[in-house]
């Protein structure tokens, strides 16, 4: 039996209404699906970040302080103890020849200047004169323990420089004024040390000397060049 115009009409409609229908009902399961999104969508996963760092247990490093070595003496460098002079005594020493001079007495009366030198310990003051006016003024030391002689003397001798080889010193403007056994004691100025260091210096105006009457430098020098063989020495308390 051959189907109509209509009927054929009809049928193609119910058709494509059936079609529509499954296409609808496909795209929405599609739709609704995780799964089948992923089938039209180009998703790309993202990377999971891996750990990038691990523990590693390390040693504290230690330090060792280095010290360098300390400079002490060795046997070359150890210095040599500096010799301290001993007692000097401020004289001609004994092993000095002894020059043959007229008794002091004989020397103080047959001087026939005006010239007088006055010691005085108690002071430690030297007065210098002339014809009775006060020329010059020293400070002056005398010796420890009072040993300094007291009395009457005169200049009996003139040594520019004089040498003590006991001691290993010199005195200059040495003026010796009276013996004391076989030394000479005398007036002379600050001792000198063979290196050129001045012995007492800053010591002046104390007793200080072990007999003998010391003066300034200068002072020494000014009094050896006034003085003369047989000028009066008198040293007093």
């Amino acid at each position: 039996m051959n189907a109509t115009p209509s009927n054929r009409h009809i049928r193609l409609s119910l058709l494509l209404t059936l079609v529509f229908i499954g296409i609808a009902l496909v795209i929405s399961f599609f739709a609704t699906s995780p799964a089948s999104a992923a089938i039209f969508v180009n998703v790309t996963p993202t990377p999971t970040q891996e750990n990038l760092w691990a523990y590693v247990e390390l040693s504290k490093p230690t330090y060792t302080a280095t010290i360098p070595p300390t400079e002490g003496p060795t046997a070359s460098q150890t210095p040599e103890p500096t010799a301290t002079p001993g007692e000097l005594v401020m004289e001609i020493l004994q092993d000095t020849p002894v020059p043959t001079y007229a008794p002091q007495q004989q020397i103080a009366a047959s001087y026939g200047g005006s010239k007088y030198i006055l010691v005085d310990i108690s002071d430690q003051h030297m007065y210098v004169y002339e014809s009775d006016a006060l020329v010059y003024s020293f400070v002056a030391s005398t010796g420890m323990n009072n040993a300094t002689r007291v009395g009457n003397f005169a200049v009996q001798s003139k040594i520019p420089n004089a040498y003590g080889s006991t001691w290993n010193i010199w005195m200059p403007s040495w003026l010796g004024i009276y013996w004391s056994g076989g030394l000479e004691n005398g007036i002379h100025a600050l001792p000198l040390l063979p290196s050129g260091a001045t012995l007492w210096a800053g010591f002046l105006g104390r007793p200080i000397s072990y007999g003998c009457v010391v003066l300034g430098s200068y002072e020494a020098q000014v009094l050896y060049d006034w003085a003369e063989i047989g000028t009066p020495v008198e040293i007093q308390w």
